[in-house]
């Protein structure tokens, strides 16, 4: 009985929350929101239903603060499209008795990651929400044949600190230590010695 309310309860916030991911960690469940975060670089259209005088195509500069008719400057970092049209919405409220906001998002430049080292093409590379380490070595072509395929790091920044991941690309090939084999996030740089 106690399962069965667990898991409707879940069901209900898997379909209340569509960004939310399930996920375990030392036996212990996880909610995490994994919907798209905008970022500098990515292009953005906003768009209010009858009035083409509110329609805007706007890169994010890196500061992340967006300018848009009537109401002005917004920062906009850490939001994601829904949550950008929610405070659009509610800012041109003042001057327009519910207005239809449309939040697009054309390109989203933002969500690269880079490979250095031996590899074949080294570079910044497009990611997706679930590219991981295998996924974009083989962006990269591969790794040559002087690479150390057993030591390879993965950099990234988590709330302003450096975090250095070690992968070990022979383990994950043979089938083994497969939580290794990360999904990478934006700004991510991997390094094969």
């Amino acid at each position: 009985m106690k399962f069965t309310i667990i898991k409707i309860l879940l069901i209900f916030i898997i379909t209340c929350y569509g960004n939310l991911l399930l996920a375990k960690d030392n036996n212990q469940l996880i909610i995490q929101d994994v919907s798209y975060k905008i970022g500098q670089g990515d292009i953005l259209e906003i768009s209010v239903w009858m009035d083409e005088n509110l329609t805007k195509q706007i890169i994010v500069p890196p500061d992340g603060v967006i300018s848009f008719p009537l109401i002005g400057d917004t920062n906009i970092s850490g939001l994601n499209v829904s949550g950008l049209r929610d405070i659009i919405k509610a800012k041109l409220m003042e001057y327009l008795p519910d207005p239809t906001v449309t939040v697009m998002l054309i390109a989203p430049n933002s969500l690269t990651a880079y490979v250095i080292g031996k590899v074949n093409k080294p570079g910044q590379f497009p990611i997706s929400l679930n590219t991981n380490i295998i996924q974009i070595l083989s962006m990269a072509g591969g790794m040559n044949p002087y690479a150390s395929s057993r030591k390879i790091i993965i950099l990234r920044k988590e709330n302003g600190k450096d975090i250095k991941m070690l992968f070990n690309y022979n383990q994950v090939k043979k089938g083994e230590k497969l939580e290794q084999n990360i999904i990478l996030r934006r700004g991510d740089v991997v390094i094969v010695p």
